[in-house]
């Protein structure tokens, strides 16, 4: 594999792109918005300087890197000729069964086909694709050059070839690649999640305040950071969203997301991508305080 295709230049996005393009990728990152690639290729270089002053990588691996990425905002200009794509959009089931279904029509028979989801069903959206058995998950962690699991999400039809040309693939890039099976949440959001929700549901009932339960966790669970500051880290709006994919597939009400969580996002305190959440992030320097940390 050389040259990989990224979908969504959001967060997860970027992070991806610039992940397989510092390890010699040929990278087309793409969005239908040019300000959210111009945001995105902004946010790659910052991260990149980074790891200069860490002493990790030098200003011309830096350029190299940059230089292997290419934007588009049309998708199938974009995936044409690619070995991967890696779907990062935003966690709307509509809007990746659209991708999906796009791809499936645009792109070259051998070309797989993954998606960074960190909930949604697999074999659903292999299920609108003419190919199933080339389509796999690719769940990667927050900030993606930094954590090295990658959740590797076999779907009901995904073949053993793909599976094991991704995980080889993940290695390459560093990464620490386990394979799991698709059902809601899979591993890691299966157990985290929960443990955000009765952290939420811990300060609904008014047992302690958010310092004082974060506190609690860091302190006694040698967490590096606190369950509602770690909430507000991922987005309000993505934990209600898992929660309620997790809720629907499991119809159980441990997995219903609590009042407070729900009216949170309805009031627009989505954490660090508003401003607000559990904490105050008004200045952008607090909001990189809190990045600083969970980086450390």
């Amino acid at each position: 594999m050389k040259h990989i295709a990224v979908i969504g230049a959001g967060t997860m996005g970027n992070g991806i792109a610039h992940t397989f393009a510092q390890s010699g990728f040929h990278v087309r990152l793409i969005d239908i918005s040019e300000t959210a690639l111009t945001k995105g290729l902004a946010t790659i270089s910052k991260n990149l300087d980074r790891l200069i002053a860490k002493t990790v990588i030098t200003e011309v691996q830096k350029d190299e890197t940059l230089k292997l990425i290419t934007t588009y905002t049309a998708l199938d200009e974009g995936v044409k000729g690619a070995d991967l794509v890696v779907e990062a959009a935003t966690e709307q089931i509509d809007l990746k069964l659209k991708i999906f279904k796009q791809l499936s029509h645009v792109c070259e028979a051998h070309t797989i086909l993954a998606t960074n989801t960190s909930s949604i069903s697999i074999t659903q959206i292999a299920a609108v694709t003419d190919r199933p058995e080339w389509v796999i998950g690719m769940h990667f962690m927050n900030p993606v050059p930094i954590m090295k699991l990658v959740e590797i999400i076999r779907g009901y039809n995904t073949s053993d070839a793909v599976t094991k040309t991704i995980m080889e693939l993940s290695r390459t890039l560093g990464k620490d690649p386990v394979e799991v099976n698709d059902y809601p949440g899979f591993v890691a959001n299966r157990i985290l999640m929960p443990m955000l929700n009765e952290s939420i549901e811990t300060l609904y009932n008014g047992v302690a305040g958010v310092k004082e339960i974060d506190t609690v966790m860091k302190l006694g669970m040698a967490h590096p950071m606190g369950p509602l500051q770690l909430a507000d880290f991922i987005g309000l709006d993505v934990c209600l969203s898992i929660l309620n994919v997790m809720y629907d597939g499991f119809k159980n009400p441990k997995y219903a997301p609590c009042p407070l969580l729900v009216n949170m996002v309805r009031a627009g305190k989505l954490g660090i991508k508003s401003g607000e959440g559990f904490y105050d992030y008004a200045s952008s320097k607090k909001a990189e305080q809190v990045a600083k940390q969970f980086l450390k």
